[in-house]
């Protein structure tokens, strides 16, 4: 159920800004992204996990966030990122 370490080095190649970058908004919102999906599935199945569904809320919360300080900073990458990631806004 977790993201893998090749999954997560394959979102910060697609997604990192500059050559050292690991933690920039689009990062963080990429991998939240994809956690996010993998915890959705999981839920699918096992409808009563609620402890699961929390920590789904607190992922979301986390990314509307950073999408939230990306907008405010620099609108364009926050266009971007949610293009990318097909994000509903």
């Amino acid at each position: 159920m977790a993201i893998t370490k090749q999954r997560k080095q394959e979102l910060i190649g697609d997604f990192r800004r500059g050559d050292a970058d690991t933690g920039s908004p689009e990062v963080q919102i990429a991998i939240l992204t994809t956690r996010i999906g993998e915890l959705t599935e999981h839920l699918r199945t096992h409808r009563k996990d609620f402890a699961s569904r929390r920590g789904l809320l607190m992922m979301v919360s986390r990314r509307r966030r950073l999408l939230d300080y990306l907008k405010r900073v620099d609108p364009q990458r926050y266009l971007d990122i949610i293009r990318r990631l097909d994000i509903r806004k």
